[in-house]
């Protein structure tokens, strides 16, 4: 049976590392019966950046709704759009970070359910 669940009814967490801000979607803390799959709704402000991580076992799946912002690998630096979809595979370190005025606003997926994130400088946890 479909379910809706109102934004003001999703559990909602704020960053302790700066003003990015995440709503709960497909996870443990929403009642639907999806054990494949996660996902979030995150808002960066600007300024606002990640740690540096990567998930194990877990494609990440990004897509941009509104604003812009950068998408960090080791590797590469991509400026990612609204329209624009990411994918990081698993055990790839990757962070994010909004340098614009406008807010970045994305939905980011985990396909199946990392079995653990792993921080690359500790202190970020």
């Amino acid at each position: 049976m479909a379910k809706l669940f109102k934004k003001d009814l999703l559990p909602g967490f704020v960053s302790t590392r700066d003003s990015r801000d995440r709503l709960d979607l497909i996870t443990e803390n929403v009642p639907v019966n999806a054990s494949g799959l996660r996902a979030d709704r995150i808002i960066y402000h600007k300024g606002d950046s990640c740690a540096r991580h990567y998930h194990k076992g877990s494609h990440h799946v990004f897509v941009i709704l509104e604003g812009q912002g950068f998408m960090y690998t080791p590797e590469s630096k991509q400026l990612l759009q609204a329209g624009d979809t990411a994918v990081i595979e698993p055990e790839e370190i990757h962070w994010f970070e909004n340098d614009f005025e406008e807010y970045f606003k994305f939905i980011e997926f985990w396909v199946p359910p990392p079995t653990e994130t792993v921080w690359i400088d500790e202190k970020d946890i």
